[in-house]
């Protein structure tokens, strides 16, 4: 839980260190499945700290980003979804992602050298202003 808001004040904080005289309608943000936010949380807390910054009245789009790998070695791509996981694992991956190297291998060739292609972090993707505040 304590993740989750940390992770809202720094967007909140993005947005209103860049939009402070602005009316913002929508926010459209990406969030990775690998984090595995809870994101009733997220959205409470950003909505929450953003009201209390003057921002009101606006829709919070949240699109889950599917996690993607691709091996270093032998090139072969797959995914992983939150199911593939242990709860254990899911938990320690929320706060340290790129633990997932430690605890994961190619399923071709076996290597730990993979690059996490998406499904990492918390992202804008897209803010739609209205009229100035």
């Amino acid at each position: 839980m304590v993740h989750e808001w940390s992770l809202a004040e720094a967007v909140a904080r993005y947005i209103s260190e860049n939009y402070r005289d602005k009316k913002i309608v929508e926010i459209h943000l990406g969030l990775g499945e690998l984090q595995n936010i809870d994101e009733e949380i997220f959205s409470f807390a950003l909505k929450e700290i953003l009201r209390s910054e003057g921002y009101n009245n606006f829709d919070l789009v949240i699109r889950r980003v599917p996690v993607s790998l691709r091996c270093r070695s032998c090139g072969f791509s797959w995914s992983i979804s939150k199911e593939d996981l242990s709860e254990e694992l899911a938990e320690i991956i929320h706060f340290l992602p790129e633990a997932i190297h430690s605890y994961m291998r190619c399923p071709k060739c076996g290597s730990r050298d993979f690059a996490i292609i998406s499904g990492r972090g918390v992202y804008i993707e897209k803010i739609v202003l209205g009229e100035s505040k």
